[in-house]
């Protein structure tokens, strides 16, 4: 097959062809959208599930929503250990220059912007970092240093604004597990008072499974205060739309016997679908594409993935840090763990592993392995949906592991 017109599109965040399964999360966002620009009550909305399921892909789509509906956007990525004031204000500034006020309240609400951006922590205002904005800094607002007073002010003001141009802003937060506990308490508080307010505001948070967790542990309300979603893995159905709608765009096809045994090879993660189907399109003689046709192009794209997408994780992990995610792996497997799980086909592993059993498998005191543990969650290599367990955030890890050792 031509190489040059492959449709599928491997890429972090990038947009697949076909946006298979998503309708949903879709639907209810325009839903969100209308109600709030009516003034009627609607909680925001946060995306979770492992890494690979396309929920910064999701993420930009839900943003492109609320540009066709007329709203200002803005997106940010969250870092552990970096606050997020100056990426928020950039977020809030773009909302504000795509709703395109100029003058009057317009400048009064940039005003408010670069003063919630140049305050550090309850310092005075610094002026040498410049957010971009020429009006002044505004004086008493957003600026006190408390990030919970000073973020509801930002997004009143802001809300207010769009409110009267018959608007709204939607702020898009990326690894929105990585936020800091302070900025994790005053997105809440923000978005709880905003909600009573009825300003058509929201906020659009993406992160790990463990995300509801976060937001609980610093607002017990937060259970009441966002819409939940889980994205995972797509159907056989979603998975063969995924596949066949851009190779039929490209006049060519897959035959019932090759669609099944991608579902089977990528068990349904959409970067799997994407990363095996581009490779074995380029591996495909002809159309239909085979069966055979995936056996041939699979080893080409197990070997990008394990240096791209599973390889390239590893690095970052130290060698007492690659002990504990190997023993995970085994412990992790279906068939080492006593049968316990659903089996899921190739690749099937258990959700978690108890950290007991980890250091029980090593050999170890479970507190002598506490700093390896406390690293890999930083890193963003595993997370702990409940106490005293964990699990890879990245799906197949665990098989790969095993593969490669």
């Amino acid at each position: 097959m031509d190489p040059i017109r492959n449709p599928y599109a491997p890429g972090a965040g990038q947009r697949p062809p076909e946006l298979a399964g998503r309708d949903e999360q879709l639907d209810a966002f325009e839903v969100t959208l209308e109600r709030l620009a009516r003034g009627r009550p609607e909680r925001s909305v946060v995306l979770t599930g492992l890494r690979g399921v396309g929920k910064t892909v999701l993420l930009n789509a839900l943003r492109s929503t609320a540009v066709r509906a007329g709203w200002g956007t803005g997106k940010l990525e969250a870092r552990p250990e970096q606050s997020i004031r100056r990426p928020l204000a950039s977020a809030v500034h773009q909302a504000v220059r795509e709703l395109g006020p100029s003058g009057g309240i317009g400048d009064q609400v940039l005003g408010v912007i670069r003063s919630f951006a140049q305050r550090d922590n309850g310092s005075r205002l610094k002026d040498r970092w410049n957010p971009g904005i020429s009006v002044p800094a505004a004086v008493g607002r957003a600026d006190s240093g408390d990030m919970e007073i000073d973020l509801l002010e930002l997004l009143t003001d802001v809300g207010g604004m769009a409110r009267d141009l018959g608007r709204g802003v939607a702020i898009f937060v990326d690894e929105m597990q990585d936020l800091s506990p302070v900025d994790v308490s005053a997105v809440c508080a923000a978005c709880h008072e905003i909600s009573q307010a009825g300003l058509p505001v929201v906020i659009v948070g993406a992160g790990l499974p463990h995300l509801p967790a976060v937001l609980s542990a610093s607002k017990s309300y937060s259970e009441r205060l966002f819409r939940y979603s889980r994205i995972d893995r797509l159907s056989m159905a979603e998975c063969s739309a995924a596949l066949s709608v851009p190779a039929e765009e490209e006049g060519a096809r897959w035959s019932p016997e090759a669609l099944a045994e991608m579902y089977a090879v990528t068990d349904g993660y959409p970067y799997f679908i994407q990363a095996y189907g581009k490779a074995v399109w380029d591996r495909a003689a002809r159309s239909p594409i085979a069966a055979e046709d995936v056996r041939v192009g699979r080893p080409e794209a197990e070997a990008e993935l394990a240096v791209g997408f599973f390889g390239s994780r590893l690095e970052r992990a130290t060698p007492a840090e690659r002990d504990y995610l190997r023993a995970m792996a085994d412990l992790a497997a279906a068939d080492v763990a006593h049968g316990e799980g659903a089996e899921r086909g190739e690749g099937a592993e258990l959700d978690s592993v108890a950290t007991a059993d980890v250091a029980a498998y090593l050999g170890k005191k479970p507190q002598s392995l506490s700093p390896a543990r406390d690293a890999l969650l930083k890193k963003g290599l595993v997370y702990s949906g409940e106490r005293g367990r964990v699990a890879f955030t990245v799906p197949h890890f665990g098989s790969y592991l095993r593969d490669a050792t």
